[in-house]
């Protein structure tokens, strides 16, 4: 039996960083191609402003503008984006300083090519760079590629669901649901840090037969269980405490609204909301790792990385109190929200 309340002994921020930063470089040089930063130079302009200019979708030019900004490279004021000094003497195409040149040589990389198609569409590219291949959401039905995603996901959940379990408060509470729930990692390591508590594990198919066999390997069983379901269509109503690790990210403004109204409906009076993820500033000026993975999920995925403000804003929206926000590992943390 594995012991879910076990931290490791070293800390592997390096490993998971360059992970979640892959694709920031990519998405800098699609900006360069286009000469991106000389136009802002000239033309100071709203995120509204740059879609309809360039004929953008204003997820990923939100992901875009946000990387920007965490590096100093532009500068938001009243709501309109202007090109900063290090911006105007590095990215301007007509300074001396001129950095351009520096990235052509990575314009031919698939995912920076995708990435002009992202911004024009709203659309993620196919996983990995892979033209022929389905979207993630698409890709998750199929047995080979859920198999290996959700593995993937699991060896990074062990450290930051025990981390996550450990930051939570729980007194009180009788029955967690683990939305998308992947391999039953997170439900897993808070059964086992607050023993009072049982957990039902939801996703899928083919993902609810691989948390079966995991969670029964974890020696969990006997407060783990899994249903199947599809979390747009309703979800189960017998707990108090619903969790979306790293699953909003996935989704855009509209299905992250339907998710927390659908939460909404099935949690009772009082009942507990938890958001684990990687969260970006109220004011979209970093962390600058999480405007990195950002990028990631942007190019892959419906979503990105929420601010608080923005998640704030949502839960308000969807009859919740949220509370503030807490940093566990890894620059992940969590939000908690409380029906009305």
């Amino acid at each position: 039996m594995t012991d879910l309340t076990a931290s490791p002994r070293t800390d592997p921020l390096s490993l998971y960083r360059y992970r979640d930063g892959l694709y920031a470089v990519d998405l800098i040089t699609a900006a360069l191609q286009m000469d991106f930063f000389t136009w802002l130079a000239s033309h100071p302009s709203s995120l509204q402003q740059i879609c309809a200019h360039h004929g953008f979708s204003p997820r990923p030019v939100d992901v875009m503008m946000t990387l920007f900004a965490t590096h100093g490279w532009v500068m938001q004021k009243d709501g309109v984006f202007h090109l900063s000094a290090t911006g105007q003497e590095h990215l301007h195409s007509k300074s001396e300083w001129f950095l351009g040149p520096y990235y052509a040589s990575l314009h031919d990389r698939p995912i920076a090519r995708d990435y002009l198609e992202v911004l024009r569409t709203g659309k993620p590219a196919g996983w990995s760079g892979d033209k022929a291949a389905f979207d993630w959401h698409k890709a998750m039905e199929q047995e080979d590629f859920a198999r290996s995603f959700t593995a993937a996901m699991d060896c990074r959940g062990r450290y930051l669901a025990q981390a996550l379990a450990k930051s939570l408060d729980l007194k009180g509470r009788k029955k967690l649901l683990d939305i998308g729930a992947g391999s039953g990692i997170y439900a897993c390591c808070i059964a086992a840090q607050h023993p009072h508590l049982q957990a039902t594990v939801f996703d899928q198919a083919p993902v609810d037969r691989i948390a079966v066999k995991l969670i029964v390997e974890r020696g969990c069983a006997d407060r783990v269980r899994v249903t199947t379901g599809n979390m747009f269509e309703g979800l189960p109503l017998d707990c108090d405490v619903h969790l979306y690790s790293n699953v909003l990210h996935d989704w855009d403004v509209k299905e992250v609204r339907e998710l927390l109204a659908i939460s909404h409906a099935s949690l009772p009076p009082g009942g507990l909301l938890i958001i684990h993820d990687a969260f970006i500033h109220a004011d979209k000026t970093g962390p600058q790792h999480v405007a990195e993975y950002s990028c990631l999920l942007m190019h892959s995925t419906q979503g990105k990385c929420y601010s608080t403000g923005e998640y704030a804003e949502l839960l308000v929206e969807a009859g919740f109190t949220p509370g503030d926000y807490q940093d566990t590992v890894v620059g992940r943390g969590f939000m908690v929200a409380v029906k009305n």
